[in-house]
């Protein structure tokens, strides 16, 4: 079974990888680990206290087929920590890399969304980071995008950013489907009137 590791940071966005973690785990039995990037706990932003298997540096891409990152509010306190050589780590062994929200633009600063399509919360977010290279490649829609496995998404597509990890790790089917469907359910409905 593929393992995912989910590169944590204080302060990160809980919601964001929770639809993808639970379903990969609970449903086809992906194995999750957790890394900050010391080893050290983390508190997300809204205040799950997690105490990670190991620090970004003992990620192995050997035995680990994603590395997932979510977005967070240490961004926005300018404290993030540069995840360049973790990326070009995973990316060396041809793994899948996914960012959302603010990760997105992580990304973007890793120069490795250069050459790829992409998306993410703004344009003008990733073109905050020198590295980044890749205006032509930016697709602004809501809906995650994935490209030669590395996915992004802005930070209100947790549903289709754990949909193209998911595909991207061959673990779409017909059963994943039917899973992740009814949590976009309520986007296709008209919103009661008050």
């Amino acid at each position: 079974m593929p393992c995912i590791a989910l590169a944590l940071t204080e302060d990160y966005a809980d919601w964001e990888p929770a639809m993808l973690t639970a379903m990969a785990r609970s449903y086809f039995g992906v194995d999750i680990v957790t890394a900050t990037p010391d080893g050290g706990p983390v508190t997300s932003m809204g205040g799950l206290n997690v105490t990670p298997d190991m620090s970004y540096d003992e990620l192995d891409p050997e035995t680990i087929h994603a590395l997932v990152i979510p977005g967070g509010l240490i961004w926005e306190k300018g404290a993030a920590p540069d995840f360049t050589d973790l990326v070009h780590r995973f990316r060396a062994r041809h793994r899948v890399v996914a960012g959302i929200c603010a990760a997105a633009s992580a990304l973007a600063g890793t120069g490795v969304l250069n050459t790829v399509a992409h998306t993410g919360n703004s344009l003008a977010s990733h073109q905050g980071y020198d590295a980044y290279e890749g205006t032509d490649y930016y697709r602004d829609q809501p809906q995650a995008v994935s490209d030669e496995g590395i996915i992004t998404a802005p930070g209100t597509a947790p549903v289709t950013f754990a949909t193209e990890v998911l595909k991207a790790l061959d673990l779409w089917s017909g059963k994943a489907q039917a899973e992740i469907a009814p949590f976009s359910a309520e986007h296709l409905s008209e919103q009661p009137q008050a």
